[in-house]
């Protein structure tokens, strides 16, 4: 198979109040590449985390990419873009704060986003991540 999807899910399961019934992954690998599932103030078992708190939020969405990445072979130094979506102007100093904190000497490019809401209303904003697993 080309594509590996890692952490499959129906959106069924994650969003029951709401009449959906599609088949994701929260990670795929094709080839060297590594694409991720937006990832929110939510951790990998389904609790929201820091609630009001977007710099929270920022923080559990980065230890979300971290793991998402070695789980599929790569790390945060291998990320090659971001797009950061932010609900609320306020909320982009303390959210790119932190992410600038965990990807630090990475470098790379970025896309960031103001827009109406997201998937769930506590959610305040999403980090979407695209990396590379180079070459040994």
């Amino acid at each position: 198979m080309v594509h590996t999807r890692l952490r499959t899910f129906n959106t069924k399961e994650t969003y029951p109040e709401q009449a959906l019934d599609n088949d994701l992954a929260t990670v795929v690998r094709a080839g060297n590449l590594v694409f991720l599932r937006g990832q929110v103030g939510q951790d990998l078992e389904g609790n929201i985390v820091g609630h009001g708190d977007p710099g929270a939020q920022a923080e559990q969405a980065m230890k979300n990419v971290k793991q998402l990445l070695e789980e599929a072979g790569s790390e945060l130094s291998h990320i090659c873009k971001i797009t950061i979506y932010i609900c609320d102007r306020a909320y982009r100093d303390p959210v790119y704060q932190v992410i600038g904190q965990h990807l630090k000497g990475v470098f790379p490019c970025s896309t960031g986003l103001i827009v109406d809401a997201f998937a769930r209303p506590e959610y305040l904003m999403e980090i979407d991540v695209m990396a590379v697993i180079p070459d040994v």
